[in-house]
């Protein structure tokens, strides 16, 4: 309950908003933004001046609320930090995008996302251009630097032949830190190679190694990735970046409610 609002507003105030945007973006959480306002007060009638994904300017309206005062001034904040949020996430990809553009790589997000917002951050990403890895750990096996140092001599090409033997059709990734294990797991059944903290000399060099071998498996690079450095490793040849960035370091984005009455 919004006692504020109780207290200092009619019940019968009936008022019209208008979410504007402070500063250039990418837009997202339009759909999340609406579904506030809709469970707040089912009667609040939104209407929509922009989509996700768009690119938007500084004083531009992305939406327009009309009905109840009370139910309006409840919903705002919620509503407002959901997009402030994901218009972070999706301006941020957008950035990292762009820094790729011309290239074959594609920008891809990671499981470093707020605990309860996932899916929302992921759809975020989604409407910055980037694309989705995977959403947990049930969907996709990842053997990371941590697993390979639990295991004994042998055990990497054991987990691999039981991760194909067990779960056939789940993406297989193995996580590889030095240009040596990279080019050993060229020869292993595996759907790509995660290059992690690799230099962008490093990464060319595994590059020319699949183009010599005349393998068809996929490379990903990872590890402290800026736009800058994202650039570089798109131009040494890999076809997916993954960058925890886009989700754990992205700003939010200014919005602002205003509110005139009606009647």
């Amino acid at each position: 309950m919004d006692l504020t609002s109780r207290v200092a507003v009619s019940a019968s105030a009936r008022a019209i908003a208008t979410l504007v945007c402070k500063e250039s973006c990418v837009l997202a959480g339009m759909d999340t933004a609406e579904a506030v306002f809709r469970e707040v007060d089912g009667a609040l009638r939104w209407s929509a001046k922009a989509k996700d994904g768009e690119r938007i300017g500084i004083g531009q309206v992305v939406a327009e609320i009309e009905g109840s005062a009370r139910g309006i001034l409840t919903g705002e904040r919620c509503a407002l930090n959901f997009l402030q949020r994901l218009s972070g996430v999706a301006t941020q990809t957008a950035a990292y995008v762009e820094a790729v553009h011309g290239t074959k790589a594609k920008i891809l997000d990671t499981r470093k996302t707020t605990p309860g917002l996932r899916a929302l951050e992921r759809q975020a990403v989604r409407a910055g251009g980037g694309s989705n890895h995977r959403t947990g750990l049930y969907d996709g096996i990842l053997i990371k630097e941590n697993h390979q140092a639990l295991m004994a001599p042998g055990g990497l090409k054991e987990a691999i032949r039981r991760a194909r033997e067990e779960f056939p059709d789940c993406p297989l990734v193995v996580e590889a830190d030095s240009v040596e294990l990279a080019e050993k797991l060229f020869h292993e059944p595996l759907d790509r190679i995660l290059l992690d903290n690799l230099s962008a000399e490093q990464v060319a060099q595994v590059v020319k190694k699949r183009k010599a071998l005349r393998v068809e498996m996929e490379l990903e690079a990872s590890g402290g990735v800026t736009p800058r450095r994202a650039m570089e490793l798109a131009h040494a040849g890999v076809e997916w970046i993954s960058v925890g960035a886009l989700t754990h370091s992205a700003r939010a984005i200014d919005f602002s409610l205003d509110i005139r009455p009606l009647g």
